[in-house]
């Protein structure tokens, strides 16, 4: 198997040498659509852009919701999300019946299988979290909203292997990002700035003004953790012209931002709760605004000044058309972009109509022309080879074996998606021989199949994709058999790239 998986890496280094192709026909189009506005084409699919056209299919991706008859969610997705219980709860209940710091206060003399037990019980909100995200990326037919899942949960991450984040994580998304991915911007940033996820993993819950009546250990003074991360990575960017000084000042205005503890009484479904006597109490001067002591709204109006800044709009727009169009997007998409951004008051579905409308988005220099990350590559293999979700197991173990762990970014900044941060020889070399494996059917089963392991039909694979692949590849596949043609086929460059 070692030496299979070398033959192919090293058919995927010659093919590297070209390019993909030099005009985009129709059915060009139609993967570059998918490619991008999904994760990957499954059967039928660019026979269906075909048929609906490409406007079509982006007007029912940017709003799912307005034609639901048109875009349906199918009952088995439905009825697999539904038996995953934890997703129904809110964080104040995860955290009082999933933490195991708190259910072991409840509790004396503690056994060693007793610690296994809540331990265990506490993994399986992470895992069901876990599960439910990659069964909808695979099988959900709003695709786009899945795809900005993904975009916002880097760009608005949090960690899930430390304290409470371990409960807390997928239900951040679920709450604060999924409900808002195609909608207004100051929504969604405001939906992640009251989530206790977010203000856990930024240590805000932990921000008291220093002369407060609530300063007392562990509040015992400013923490500007997530004052700088607010500003430098969810709005403003680095290059965004504020100062040290007005990373101070939103630090005071939000002090106090918090998740409502154990005992608290009344308790809002997002589980934020506001400490008024750990506030800081005077006048603010931020990003050259004043801001009178308020209490809880002057986070509000900090809010609405960092969503309509000039400098959101552009940083944006460019994390976007990095996303969507190339690592280095041209100028001229990122500032109109930008433009679109302020004159809709950050629409993000009208900000997307205007990319895929764009003549950036459709050049052929445009086409293959992001790497895969990890994660998209794992899900797009799974997409065209029309695979069954009922194990994922060896979905996580490729994606924890190529650094892009599900919920487990350490950074505040989130996964990359640019080709110098996930090519390299050795992430080739695993991507490949995962793909082996997938091929032959020893990972995953056919959807249509709950039988034997049976190899994936390479034919059925390359119509997917609308054979769509380069005369190098048809080459390399020409006097071979399934599985390795389907190997192939998932581990050339054309389909490593989107």
């Amino acid at each position: 198997m070692f030496r299979v998986c070398i033959s192919v890496l090293l058919i995927w280094l010659s093919l590297q040498i070209s390019a993909f192709a030099a005009e985009m026909p129709n059915s060009a189009k139609a993967l570059h659509l998918l490619n991008r506005l999904s994760f990957g084409a499954r059967p039928g699919e660019i026979e269906r852009v075909h048929a609906i056209g490409i406007n079509a299919y982006i007007q029912q991706q940017l709003s799912p919701e307005l034609l639901p008859e048109l875009l349906p969610e199918s009952p088995q997705l439905t009825t697999k999300l539904e038996q995953l219980e934890t997703l129904r709860l809110t964080p104040h209940q995860l955290l009082l019946n999933y933490n195991p710091g708190i259910q072991l206060r409840q509790q004396t003399n503690v056994s060693q299988e007793q610690l296994n037990a809540l331990n265990a019980k506490a993994q399986s909100v992470i895992q069901q979290a876990t599960e439910a995200k990659l069964i909808r990326s695979i099988e959900s037919s709003h695709q786009l909203q899945e795809v900005m899942l993904d975009f916002w949960s880097s760009h608005f991450n949090v960690f899930s292997s430390e304290g409470f984040g371990k409960i807390w994580a997928g239900a951040y998304e679920r709450q604060a990002i999924r409900p808002y991915a195609l909608g207004r911007f100051r929504d969604l940033l405001g939906a992640t700035a009251h989530h206790p996820a977010m203000l856990y993993y930024l240590d805000n819950w932990l921000n008291t003004a220093p002369n407060s009546p609530g300063a007392k250990p562990p509040f015992s003074g400013l923490n500007e953790n997530y004052a700088r991360e607010l500003m430098e990575l969810h709005t403003l960017g680095v290059e965004g012209g504020y100062t040290q000084a007005d990373v101070e000042a939103l630090a005071r205005i939000f002090t106090g931002w918090g998740y409502c503890g154990v005992n608290a009484r009344q308790v809002p479904e997002n589980g934020f709760c506001f400490a008024v006597r750990r506030h800081d109490t005077g006048d603010k001067l931020f990003l050259g605004q004043q801001i009178a002591a308020g209490g809880i709204t002057e986070g509000e109006q900090a809010l609405d000044i960092l969503a309509k800044h000039p400098a959101t709009a552009k940083f944006i727009s460019y994390k976007l058309a990095q996303y969507f169009v190339m690592d280095d997007p041209p100028n001229s998409l990122v500032n109109r972009l930008a433009q679109r951004f302020q004159s809709t008051d950050g629409e993000i579905s009208a900000v997307l109509q205007s990319l895929f409308s764009s003549p950036e988005f459709w050049d052929e220099s445009a086409l293959n022309a992001k790497f895969k990350t990890p994660y998209q590559y794992a899900i797009s293999a799974i997409r065209a080879a029309d695979l069954a979700t009922s194990n994922l197991n060896p979905v996580l173990g490729l994606l924890r074996q190529l650094g892009m762990p599900i919920y487990g970014c350490d950074s505040p900044d989130g996964y990359k998606n640019t080709e110098a941060a996930w090519l390299s020889a050795d992430a080739v070399l695993r991507r490949i021989n995962w793909v082996t494996a997938l091929s032959s059917g020893r990972l995953l089963q056919p959807a249509a199949n709950s039988g034997s392991a049976s190899p994936v039909d390479s034919q059925k694979l390359l119509t997917t994709l609308g054979n769509l692949v380069s005369a190098k590849t048809q080459q390399a596949i020409a006097n071979r058999r399934d599985p390795l043609r389907s190997a192939l086929i998932l581990g050339s460059p054309e389909f490593m790239y989107r």
